[in-house]
């Protein structure tokens, strides 16, 4: 038995005893033991937080008030203007946007301009932004994106996420020119999401093959990448000499990107929270933070409980490691032949014989913000207490993609 995870389990049923199920909680001595731990490994070089694994206004401003966290990496434009608006001074959006009214409202407002950044990757989409003005003429600050994939065999393998199409330093100091000639448009930042060491496991339960294969890929991805990322860093800064910041990284490889001398700031969020997907790493070991809870409905016999609902796939390609996990108390499973219910979810496993009707069962997402788009509101835990309940994005109205 492990018995920590039982304290845990108790600590959290004493905490919540006076709610209702399903609920969510992030327990905060974790949450805050994660920030140190982040911060530990990007040795000195600030992080931008990434919202989109934290999804709860309070919880972005707990992280920012600690020293070594600095700025937003949002996911919509939406989104960041309204942080901005909120309060927050600093946001990148990561991702290319579409949303014309969105850049009307940017490129009126002053305040709105100088705290939100835009990422390009095309010369198209400096068009749309233009398109979108309805008469605004605010300066909008551009950072560029470099892909990061590895390239084998020539290119005919490739081994990362298909994101920007500007792969090779040339590429980025072309679109740096581009954006340098055209009026009402600054480049401010150079961004690289290495995905495929940030957010994949290298220690797989029961499969050592594999995970030393992922292993050598990645180290051999970081040579790859840390050259090329040092060569466009150079290309884009003789166009622009005041670049203000190289974003690089992400959870799973915060302390080997930051290692890096043309990186300026890590992007983190996801190591906050501690989902399960982020337990397969040899690097770190975070705790787990943020958890929801199902209350038991039925028991439909010997071994087996039932909660109610849990059907809280996690995006990417659909697979069982996209299922949350039933945690608490540990040895529950998923019936194969049902899985996790939109509804219902039967659990299988010895420890269904000691749960009652009305119950808890304690899960694990396997990625961290998409939990908020089920909860409104996050029951914050110290201790053997609940302290506050404070919103996530959904209970304040706020539901961006």
């Amino acid at each position: 038995m492990d018995f920590a995870a039982a304290r845990d389990r108790a600590r959290y049923d004493r905490a919540t005893a006076h709610l209702d199920a399903p609920l969510a909680i992030v327990d905060l001595d974790a949450f805050d033991a994660n920030a140190d731990d982040l911060v530990r490994r990007a040795a000195g070089k600030p992080i931008r937080v990434a919202s989109k694994s934290v999804r709860c206004r309070a919880l972005l401003e707990r992280v920012l008030a600690r020293p070594g966290f600095a700025g937003i990496m949002s996911y919509t434009l939406a989104e960041s203007i309204w942080l901005a608006r909120s309060g927050f001074g600093d946001v990148l959006l990561a991702y290319p946007s579409a949303d014309r009214a969105g850049f009307a409202e940017l490129a009126g407002d002053p305040k709105l301009a100088a705290a939100v950044t835009v990422m390009v990757d095309d010369p198209a989409q400096l068009q749309l932004i233009d398109r979108s003005r309805a008469g605004g003429a605010e300066e909008i600050r551009v950072c560029l994106e470099l892909d990061t994939a590895l390239h084998l065999l020539g290119g005919r393998v490739r081994v990362g996420a298909r994101r920007s199409p500007l792969r090779q330093p040339a590429q980025l100091a072309a679109l740096a020119r581009a954006v340098a000639a055209r009026p009402g448009f600054r480049v401010v930042g150079l961004m690289g999401y290495e995905g495929h060491v940030a957010g994949v496991g290298d220690a797989l339960a029961g499969r050592p093959l594999r995970s030393r294969a992922i292993r050598l890929m990645q180290a051999a991805a970081r040579r790859e990448l840390a050259a090329r990322r040092a060569e466009a860093v150079r290309a884009v800064r003789a166009v622009v000499p005041d670049l203000e910041f190289v974003n690089g990284g992400g959870t799973g490889s915060v302390q080997q990107t930051a290692a890096e001398d043309a990186v300026t700031e890590i992007a983190a969020g996801s190591g906050l929270y501690v989902p399960r997907l982020f337990d397969n790493y040899t690097s770190f070991r975070g705790r787990p933070a943020a958890l929801f809870a199902q209350p038991v409905v039925r028991r439909p016999g010997v071994g087996v409980v039932t909660v109610l609902g849990g059907g809280y796939p996690a995006s990417g390609a659909a697979g069982a490691d996209r299922l949350p996990e039933p945690y608490l108390p540990q040895g529950l499973r998923y019936d194969p032949q049902e899985g996790a219910g939109e509804v219902q979810t039967p659990l299988l496993g010895s420890p269904a014989d000691d749960l009652l009707i009305g119950d808890r069962v304690w899960f694990r997402h396997a990625k961290a913000g998409e939990l908020c788009e089920r909860f409104d509101a996050l029951h914050l835990v110290e201790g053997d207490r609940v302290t506050a309940a404070v919103p996530t994005y959904r209970g304040e109205g706020r539901t961006f993609l």
